[in-house]
């Protein structure tokens, strides 16, 4: 239960400074806010439930027999129930501080071309911890989260014009449930998520696989 409860801290408080720096007038700046409190959520439960605070990450990380089938309910429920709550409490703050925009729903994006970005973004996020965060050559490194942290942070530079940048399924049905965007987004999103965590996974059990052979055959 502790690590259900700890993928459920991490994405309320992700959610939470997703809302806040977006809409509070942050600019520019809300990228770097973001990625480094991926960043130190990540380092502060990663022993714990590993930090995927995302149900693609999770899902990638199944693939590649790192997390229990039996885990993914419950890390999954965690973050989605963290993403709501956490953009919930981020809209009663708002109204606390000083220029910050109301929240306002755009139009639906360009299918192709958000999907697109949305799977380009989440497969590098999802490669990068399983490279970082799984992998048994470097297990126990110090700097995985800080990886992981700028992954998010420039691919919400690089994409998230055409997207917003979600790059996590919690995080768009987020976003979604407050109006940031139109529900009318919600398969690209989720489309693109999903594809790039399974994806990611079965590439990085290839290069896996194919490192270890090479590593054989000297």
């Amino acid at each position: 239960m502790k690590k259900y409860f700890v993928e459920f801290i991490g994405t309320f408080f992700l959610m939470l400074i997703i809302v806040l720096t977006v809409n509070d007038g942050s600019g520019d700046m809300a990228p770097l806010a973001i990625g480094s409190i991926l960043m130190v959520m990540v380092f502060a439960g990663g022993h714990i439930s590993g930090g995927h605070f995302n149900p693609a990450v999770t899902l990638g990380v199944w693939i590649c027999g790192k997390v229990k089938a039996g885990d993914i309910p419950g890390y999954m429920i965690g973050q989605i129930l963290g993403s709501l709550l956490g953009a919930l409490t981020a809209i009663y703050l708002l109204g606390f501080i000083p220029g910050s925009t109301p929240i306002s729903t755009g139009g639906t994006f360009d299918f192709i071309g958000g999907t697109l970005a949305e799977f380009l973004g989440t497969f590098a996020l999802v490669w990068v911890v399983l490279h970082t965060a799984t992998a048994a050559d470097i297990k126990g490194n110090s700097y995985y989260g800080l990886a992981i942290g700028f992954t998010i942070m420039a691919c919400a530079y690089g994409l998230g014009g055409i997207t917003g940048g979600a790059f996590n399924p919690a995080v768009a049905l987020g976003i979604s449930a407050i109006g940031m965007t139109s529900w009318g987004n919600i398969l690209a999103f989720l489309l693109g998520q999903l594809l790039a965590g399974v994806a990611a996974a079965f590439v990085f059990k290839y290069v896996t696989a194919l490192s270890k052979t090479e590593e054989e055959s000297k």
